[in-house]
């Protein structure tokens, strides 16, 4: 059995081989571009695993199984939502414009197109379900649950299509020259923005800072799982590859092929900076080398590349990487000044770490200008953080927002969802 599947391999390479020297044919290019959307977005998709670890391992063992209820009930309804009505709110726009048509999703492939419109829509939907997995875990174990599910549903429906449409639909961001190649700021600021607005009309978890605005004892606030962060953090690494390699939207040649090569070595190298980053700040700082800063200095330097990957060299991707592991670094500290209770450090990772990677893009691309990316970046976060200000306001004066401060002391996952943990002798 083994022979033959080797042997068909052989013959199916062989075939895509002999094929690159006179160039493929159009049938074969659609096929290559299809099923790089469909891999990658199989990478994009696991993505959702990675922010549900990582979001349970950082927060209380009260709260464990309410994160997983979360995750599990996002990616469902905004996905959902995205087929329903965020998907040709996006990509309906007229070009220039501001807003595309509020109308279902439907399959128009044509060999013309160069890839099957289904395996577009799929990839394109695990985006967004990656911005909302951003805004779950800063609002953690003290929001109820499905208030979160609604805003989720808001927020990849309407609010996510709109800004990116302005950009990826051919908006007017796009014809202002704004880049953003795989969304440091249409994602991951836009998740942060997001994310933000709860933070603020949340408030901190109880006993979270003291009266001087200083760090509380963190033991009450202790993560549940260290590993399992990690691990959190391996998947969600893992799932940039495709995140960023399948932005390149096409497979079918040796230039998209050599641009998808590089792209993934430099979204890997950027990780490896911010990484490191975290390991030597924390170090020099505090005497200690703090794993969550090192955990979350690799994503951070993995937002930073993701408005270019492909265009800077290995050596300015590490550079970019450890900047954006830097920039998390201080982000966290300053919003612990302010008070802002982010549970995961999401607004640091995604929006600060974004903000930075979409600003220095013309560092790199010379198509880009660093007027352009300011007022993209400006524009996005400002629409985002207002809209979703207002959302969240809205539900909390009519069905609430925030559990109650009995239900927190109890713990969401036995208020919220109803999971009860027994020990072995119960």
């Amino acid at each position: 059995m083994l022979k033959k599947i080797l042997f068909f391999t052989f013959i199916f390479l062989s075939i895509f081989a002999s094929s690159a020297y006179a160039g493929v044919d159009a049938e074969v290019e659609y096929i290559l571009n299809t099923f790089s959307f469909l891999v990658c977005g199989f990478l994009v998709m696991w993505m959702a695993a990675g922010f549900c670890m990582l979001e349970s391992g950082l927060v209380t063992t009260r709260s464990v199984s309410t994160i997983a209820a979360k995750n599990i009930g996002k990616f469902a309804i905004v996905s959902i939502m995205f087929y329903v009505v965020g998907y040709n709110l996006g990509y309906g726009i007229p070009e220039g414009g501001y807003i595309g048509s509020f109308s279902t999703w439907s399959d128009s492939s044509s060999l013309e197109t160069g890839y099957s419109d289904s395996s577009d829509w799929f990839f394109q939907a695990l985006f967004v379900c990656a911005t909302a997995s951003i805004v779950s875990g800063a609002v953690a174990e003290r929001i109820k649950i499905w208030p979160f599910f609604i805003f989720a549903a808001i927020l990849g429906g309407i609010i996510y299509p709109i800004q990116m449409g302005w950009q990826w639909g051919g908006g007017w961001l796009a014809t202002l020259g704004f880049s953003d190649f795989a969304g440091s700021t249409i994602v991951h600021a836009c998740g942060g923005a997001a994310a933000l607005a709860g933070v603020i009309l949340l408030g901190p978890r109880l006993g979270r800072f003291t009266d001087d605005g200083s760090p509380a004892n963190m033991q009450p606030f202790a993560a549940s799982s260290i590993p399992l962060v990690t691990l959190g953090t391996f998947i969600l690494w893992m799932g940039w590859y495709g995140f960023n390699g399948g932005s390149q939207l096409a497979l079918g040649s040796f230039e998209d092929s050599t641009a998808m090569g590089k792209i993934f070595v430099n979204t890997h190298l950027a990780g490896c900076g911010g990484c490191a980053a975290g390991a030597i700040i924390t170090r020099l700082v505090g005497g200690k080398t703090d794993i969550i800063m090192m955990l979350n200095g690799a994503l951070a330097g993995l937002v930073s590349i993701t408005a270019e990957p492909l265009m800077p060299s290995p050596m300015a991707a590490i550079l970019i990487g450890a900047v954006g592991g830097l920039i998390m670094y201080l982000g966290t500290n300053l919003l612990n000044r302010l008070k802002l209770d982010d549970v995961v450090g999401a607004i640091p990772v995604h929006m600060f770490a974004g903000i930075w990677g979409t600003l220095i893009v013309p560092f790199s691309n010379p198509d880009a200008s660093y007027l352009m990316q300011l007022i993209g970046v400006l524009s996005v976060i400002t629409f985002v953080f207002v809209v979703s200000f207002l959302v969240f306001m809205i539900i909390k004066k009519t069905i609430g927002l925030r559990i109650s401060e009995e239900a927190e002391q109890l713990g969401t996952d036995k208020a919220e969802v109803g999971v009860i943990a027994y020990s072995i002798r119960d």
